[in-house]
């Protein structure tokens, strides 16, 4: 992930859709929901900002002060591709109002399921599912970016770096694991990093075996 290319996307401008001819910065809006892909543009993980996009943003794939990040169940190395889903019409409101906090957690909700059901693994990194939606919303304008220069892709994506990077992931994922009474959620994120490092092992193996026959 490259600093300079984040801002670049948290900086971008789009129509505000509650002030025609006002543009604002894509990282701006307070409130919004967020997800995060990986080099094979598989959903990895899905959160929500009541702050701002690019606070929330930026704690997780830059100085590492989210839970998620802290206890191995993301890993920014792996964060090629974000989309966000600001809530225009929540602007300014207070981060403890109530029925704002209801419209966000439900479009959580849709964003995470759509994801599960977009993963090849029915799964992603969330530790915790987002609150069953009390309210009925529907899915705003969203923004995407890629958050890193192709040079970068091109290092990072090789598959043997990612195995070994999420060999290292799982292994300290499960030493938190070990040393501490967890919930259900962190056991189902390690199960999930298991299953994605056995496909990527799995399809490093059948390549391999595509370039030995070649030979």
């Amino acid at each position: 992930m490259s600093c300079e290319i984040l801002e670049q996307f948290l900086n971008r401008m789009v129509e505000n859709p509650l002030n025609t001819g006002q543009p604002v910065k894509v990282g701006n809006f307070q409130w919004g929901v967020y997800s995060f892909y990986d080099y094979d543009h598989e959903p990895i993980y899905v959160g929500q900002a009541k702050e701002s996009l690019r606070t929330r943003i930026r704690r997780h794939l830059t100085n590492q002060r989210t839970d998620a990040v802290a206890m191995n169940v993301l890993d920014p190395f792996e964060v090629y591709k974000i989309v966000v889903y600001p809530l225009p019409p929540l602007e300014g409101r207070s981060a403890s109002d109530p029925e704002a906090k209801r419209i966000l957690d439900a479009l959580e909700r849709k964003i995470y399921d759509q994801a599960i059901h977009n993963s090849k693994f029915n799964a992603i990194l969330n530790e915790k599912e987002p609150p069953i939606a009390q309210v009925e919303v529907e899915i705003p304008a969203s923004f995407e970016g890629v958050i890193m220069s192709d040079e970068m892709k091109r290092m990072r994506e090789h598959p043997d770096i990612r195995i070994a990077r999420r060999t290292q992931t799982i292994s300290r994922l499960a030493q938190v694991i070990s040393e501490r009474k967890v919930q259900k959620g962190l056991r189902r994120v390690l199960h999930t990093q298991a299953k994605r490092l056995e496909w990527l092992a799995a399809r490093r193996l059948e390549n391999a075996a595509e370039v030995i026959d070649a030979d």
